[in-house]
């Protein structure tokens, strides 16, 4: 499986000819979804959820599809007829030749005022890779590839590095790093690296790995 890391939270899977796309968000770029047979979409924050670049993909290939959870369901339906599905915690299905099984419920708590959205994580083919969109959730699988949300308003570096310990992956890929400046990614590298007991990676917008 070819993993290709987008800007933010966007990550493309590449599996015989196919192409799955996770949360191409405003923080993506602009043609970020295009090319992807099937889209997941983990929660409705802009920085995942952006319609102007579901509707680019979605044009390119009549044939795509959107798998979601019903707070994005609602927004995008209407607009793309039978292509968007909706899904939640304990649910399986196949999109592009991935096999998915959708884990949690909730978005991590940004503050005790805030309310909190729902959020749903993707488990991708078996453990192969997992991607957790905003929250900690642990999966009762094993996981080979972590996405790593490592910088953003709800989380803090103790909470990433115990989040990486308790998940277990044999690697974690860094995500949700737009936030985060080039001053604070040797600090961030040498305490998850260091800390988090697996290994700890991160490719730059464009760049591909095999996993």
């Amino acid at each position: 499986m070819k993993l290709t890391k987008k800007s933010h939270a966007c990550v493309r899977l590449e599996k015989d000819g196919r192409t799955l796309v996770l949360d191409p968000g405003g923080f993506s770029e602009e043609d970020a979804a295009v090319g992807a047979d099937a889209i997941l979409v983990t929660h409705e924050h802009p920085d995942h959820f952006d319609e102007a670049r579901l509707r680019t993909a979605l044009e390119a290939n009549p044939a795509a599809e959107i798998w979601t959870l019903r707070s994005v369901a609602d927004q995008i339906s209407a607009a793309f007829p039978g292509r968007v599905h909706t899904v939640g915690h304990g649910d399986t299905f196949t999109a592009a030749g991935f096999d998915i099984q959708v884990h949690g419920e909730l978005h991590a708590v940004i503050h005790p005022d805030i309310p909190r959205i729902t959020n749903v994580g993707y488990l991708i083919d078996g453990g192969r890779v997992f991607h957790p969109g905003d929250a900690l959730t642990v999966p009762d699988h094993p996981v080979e590839t972590l996405m790593l949300p490592v910088m953003a308003p709800w989380n803090k570096i103790s909470e990433v590095i115990d989040y990486v310990r308790e998940v277990k992956p044999q690697r974690a890929y860094d995500i949700h790093d737009a936030l985060l400046t080039d001053l604070a990614r040797p600090i961030y590298d040498r305490q998850i690296g260091g800390l988090g007991g697996s290994e700890h990676l991160r490719l730059t917008p464009g760049d591909s790995a095999q996993v």
